[in-house]
């Protein structure tokens, strides 16, 4: 097992974990054992968020995990994200000082007093988004949060930030798998020194999301295709798992993934990513299988969303 973890250097000199454990659709009650599981296991990056319901077991998974393991919580990345409202689904957009309180809710409930990154979940807020990244920059300065950033903003988004005059965010959180490889997103992060963090990273599984209340826009075709893979072959070659492969490509590309399992052995598989590299003809056949647009999350017109 080669859990050794690699690490993208944030602005401020933080390092970000490559491989964090992911707690999206894992209910409040499970959630705990598996974030213990995940830290025992190797894992040293967290990923929760106010929107997932499931905040105060992930912070009493880590509560358990520095008190048992023996691990300060300076080794701990935790990253949650603010749920910013959304007009369009009748809910009220968060302010200035909302999102404040928003934060302090979410600390009180992982029993943490600072979180490591703290992410705006989506560009829903159209009309208030520069004042939520206001926000968040006070949160920082604060000292509440230690690094900020956004989650499914597009280039056009953090283009709002910069024309603003304000510090660009420290990460965005994207999905990203062979089949969303967003290379003009991801070349623009790049270029302004923007970490990304791809999520939904085992998208072209056959068994990602297959369980009933786990939706997303995955059609029949991809869902006949996963079970066909030829990610099963090239996992073969490299004597690992599908997912591991996957992840791989990530790490491989410089993203930070976020695997998530509630199985001890694949949860320990998933940051067992650093004993092999997908050689150069994988990862030229790879970047040819781009699909475009995402599943999990798809944009749409950037200068539309509400």
């Amino acid at each position: 097992m080669h859990t050794q973890q690699q690490y993208i250097t944030l602005k401020h000199n933080m390092k970000l974990p490559m491989v964090g454990f992911g707690t999206y659709l894992i209910n409040d009650n499970d959630v705990q054992s598996l974030v213990y599981q995940a830290i025992r296991s190797g894992y040293r990056h967290i990923d929760t968020a106010e929107g997932y319901g499931n905040e105060h077991g992930v912070g009493l998974g880590i509560k358990a995990a520095l008190s048992e393991l023996g691990i300060s919580r300076e080794e701990i990345f935790v990253t949650t994200k603010l749920y910013p409202g959304n007009e369009a689904w009748g809910q009220p957009l968060k302010t200035h000082e909302s999102i404040i309180e928003s934060l302090q809710a979410s600390l009180a409930r992982l029993q943490l007093d600072y979180v490591d990154l703290y992410l705006i979940h989506a560009p829903f807020a159209r009309t208030k988004r520069l004042e939520q990244w206001k926000a968040l920059l006070e949160l920082q300065r604060q000292g509440k949060a230690r690094a900020i950033g956004v989650s499914n903003f597009s280039e056009a988004h953090i283009e709002e930030i910069k024309a603003a005059g304000l510090p660009l965010p420290d990460a965005n959180q994207i999905e990203l798998h062979p089949w969303s490889q967003k290379p003009e997103l991801v070349a623009y992060l790049t270029r302004n020194n923007i970490a990304i963090i791809a999520y939904s990273n085992l998208v072209p599984l056959s068994s990602w999301r297959n369980v009933e209340g786990q939706a997303s826009a995955k059609t029949d075709q991809m869902k006949a295709d996963g079970a066909d893979s030829p990610f099963k072959a090239m996992a073969t070659k490299y004597g690992v798992s599908e997912a591991q492969l996957l992840l791989r490509w990530g790490v491989q590309n410089g993203y930070a993934v976020l695997p998530k399992s509630a199985n001890a052995e694949r949860i320990r598989q998933n940051i067992d990513l650093f004993g092999f590299e997908i050689d150069a003809a994988d990862m030229a056949a790879i970047a040819k299988m781009d699909r475009g647009d995402g599943v999990a999350w798809q944009s749409g017109d950037p200068t539309k969303e509400a």
